[in-house]
């Protein structure tokens, strides 16, 4: 009886860690698979000199960015005190340590903060703009804070046909900075459901499982335990 007691104890424990272990897998599966992150083109940025273009950069999944700063720096130039294609900080322009070259030629969409889009716009480019940018968030909430975009100046390429060019000024909106944005969320989503889904599944499991063995135990134990001697 004792050994039957130690076996089952044995096998209840490390039912018990395995099952422990499925749930952990599967709770924090679904958030590494949502992880915040900075997101930018794979490819690079073609343009004219003269163009006006913009240089994609958004977080994923959709998060509200408009408390936080946003920097935007052009990582082969050598560090000095200007060495910012743009600064965004307290919800505004920063442009004290701005290169100047690229003030008042630069601008956020700042109503699509609210949307995760922090992509940065930059007017009438020219053969010195050429180069690698990054985006920086330094406080998200991520592993992946940050994302290089290549813009590419190319004057063979025929100048966009003369346009008005508007304002430059920090309402301009643009479309989302990537039209698959929305399926993935849908996705992720749909992912997170089916994985809290499977956690019950597996709880259900466990709790019946521990049920029959509790049953099991108890008619093993009437089995083997000796009947009481009869009264005298």
């Amino acid at each position: 009886m004792r050994r039957f007691q130690a076996d089952f104890k044995g096998f209840t424990c490390r039912f018990g860690l395995w099952t422990s272990v499925l749930w952990l897998g599967f709770v924090f599966w679904p958030s590494a698979e949502g992880e915040i992150q900075v997101i930018g083109p794979a490819q690079p940025i073609i343009a004219a000199p003269g163009d006006d273009i913009v240089l994609p950069c958004h977080v994923e999944p959709q998060i509200n960015v408009e408390g936080q700063p946003v920097e935007w720096l052009k990582p082969d130039l050598q560090l000095s005190r200007f060495r910012y294609v743009y600064l965004y900080r307290d919800r505004r322009e920063v442009r004290a340590v701005q290169i100047p070259s690229y003030v008042r030629r630069t601008a956020l969409f700042t109503n699509e903060l609210r949307r995760g889009n922090v992509s940065l716009r930059i007017l009438n480019v020219t053969l010195a703009d050429e180069g690698r940018y990054r985006c920086f968030l330094p406080t998200l909430a991520g592993h992946r804070k940050d994302s290089v975009v290549q813009l590419v100046v190319d004057p063979n390429l025929a100048k966009n046909p003369p346009t008005i060019k508007p304002q430059l000024n920090t309402n301009l909106q643009t479309p989302d900075p990537e039209d698959t944005t929305v399926v993935k969320s849908v996705l992720r989503h749909l992912g997170i459901w089916v994985s809290v889904l499977v956690v019950f599944i597996v709880l259900l499991l466990s709790i019946a499982g521990g049920y029959l063995l509790r049953h099991q135990f108890l008619r093993h134990s009437l089995k083997y335990d000796p009947a009481p001697p009869a009264p005298a």
